[in-house]
């Protein structure tokens, strides 16, 4: 299938819909419906955009405008980052593993299993805002799609900012034309679970990606069942907890999502606590993994560097984002003179780990959402 094929099939069937509704008028212009199909920043990997934010775009004169390009600059930084040194970084271990996955166990599994979390999360979120940030020097608009999920302290907050633009295109052209909430409360709940499931199937039809999306409709709906478990509170440390749980929970799912056989996600389950805590076996394996790849100790140790290092800006990024409700231009503004220590460091990050992964035959690899 070409790639992408996923993104740009919603995105029209979105436009027929709201034309059908009478949302939108109907394009006249074949250029510029064609145009709004084919927009090549989020083509093949999105944001799922809708038709009454960038059709109006198209007709608008956009000239070169400084803080636009600025902003989008940031964005394609900010994303080449995720990307390289997050996303392509966690794959060597992910990789290694989950597709040898009979040779390893224990506390291997639950790290490669954290790691995948993170490349889903760097390689994802990082071609949105390379999409976000070219459209953005053009002029263009478009939609936020991630919004520091893993700082979610509920499975309906983190659908909330994990890839917003699928999760609201399936509230509002599906769970609502349902009945949304207003057929009763187990119609509701019925609901809920139908999207879910719609939402693994658009994935992938494999048994691995529909027990995903049940896994996330079991999670919603027994968010509903015991409303407690969405109510706010002060406390930092319940708090803490719930943004914990939370990213247990989505792991547990993302094993299904990563897993190549349905009987390799339940070889993860079944193994996961044979030697658990042996630290020994799991440094044994991780370093062998990385000397497989680089054969140099040097390289191996970057690696375990760079990584650190990324995960914690990574980490105060998002802290700052989720904390102050804004966008990774909003970040950049807000950290002020630093804000050019971090150019350069994320640079000279980027460039170093494209440089070693190609010198060991470890390029780069391709987005993970052009499958899909």
């Amino acid at each position: 299938l070409p790639i992408g094929i996923s993104f740009y099939t919603f995105q029209s069937i979105g436009y027929c819909i709201d034309v059908y509704r009478k949302d939108v008028k109907c394009e006249k212009n074949f250029i510029i419906y064609a145009l709004f199909v084919t927009f090549f920043p989020q083509l093949v990997a999105g944001p799922i955009e809708r038709s009454n934010n960038l059709i109006k775009q198209f007709y608008d004169e956009h000239k070169f405008s400084y803080e636009n390009a600025v902003a989008g600059l940031r964005y394609i930084l900010a994303g080449m980052f995720r990307k390289v040194v997050i996303a392509d970084t966690s794959a060597i271990i992910v990789n290694a593993v989950y597709n040898n996955i009979h040779s390893y166990n224990g506390l291997t599994l639950i790290v490669a299993t954290i790691l995948f979390a993170i490349q889903i999360y760097g390689d994802f979120s990082g071609y949105s805002m390379i999409a976000i940030g070219s459209a953005k020097i053009m002029g263009f608009n478009l939609m936020e799609n991630f919004k520091s999920p893993y700082f979610s302290k509920n499975i309906t907050e983190f659908w909330n900012r994990w890839h917003i633009s699928l999760s609201t295109w399936f509230k509002d052209y599906v769970y609502i034309p349902l009945g949304g909430n207003r057929k009763g409360f187990k119609r509701k709940l019925i609901n809920l679970a139908i999207v879910f499931l719609v939402s693994g199937l658009w994935h992938g039809a494999a048994w691995t990606f529909v027990i995903w999306g049940l896994l996330h409709s079991l999670y919603r709906v027994s968010e509903e069942i015991l409303p407690k478990i969405k109510k706010s509170s002060e406390n930092k440390i319940l708090n803490a907890l719930k943004i914990l749980l939370t990213f247990l929970l989505v792991n547990v799912a993302w094993v299904f999502f990563r897993a190549n056989r349905l009987k390799d996600a339940l070889y993860v389950f079944k193994n996961v606590f044979i030697n658990l805590f042996n630290f020994e076996l799991l440094g044994s394996n991780l370093t062998n993994i990385l000397l497989k790849v680089f054969s140099s100790p040097a390289f191996k140790y970057y690696i375990y560097l760079v990584f650190a290092v990324s995960l914690i800006l990574l980490f105060i990024e998002d802290l700052i984002m989720i904390k102050k409700n804004i966008n990774i231009v909003g970040y950049y503004d807000k950290v002020k003179g630093l804000r050019y220590v971090l150019y350069f460091l994320q640079t000279i990050l980027i460039l170093i780990t494209s440089m070693i992964l190609f010198a060991t035959n470890n390029q780069t690899s391709q987005f993970i959402y052009f499958q899909f």
